[in-house]
């Protein structure tokens, strides 16, 4: 009689778009097709650079552009 192999406990790996490597099957459910080195050579090339200001009497307002963050100083002089 043959042994029957259990392949349901066999799981998927994710491989990498840009290496190809395997990586964590949580972070193809995050949303990322890329390996966490991948995803951190990505995000230094973007150089992008984020600051979180709280507002007066109101919610914490991302900002990215630094023109913005200059306009919502009151006490500005330029």
């Amino acid at each position: 009689m043959e042994q029957v192999r259990n392949t349901s406990t066999k799981q998927y790996q994710p491989h990498c778009m840009i290496c190809d490597e395997s990586y964590d099957l949580a972070r193809l459910h995050l949303g990322y097709a890329v390996c966490l080195s991948c995803g951190d050579e990505i995000a230094k090339s973007l150089n992008l650079k984020r600051t979180v200001v709280p507002m007066n009497k109101s919610n914490y307002q991302l900002v990215t552009d630094l023109s913005l963050l200059k306009q919502l100083n009151p006490k500005r002089t330029t």
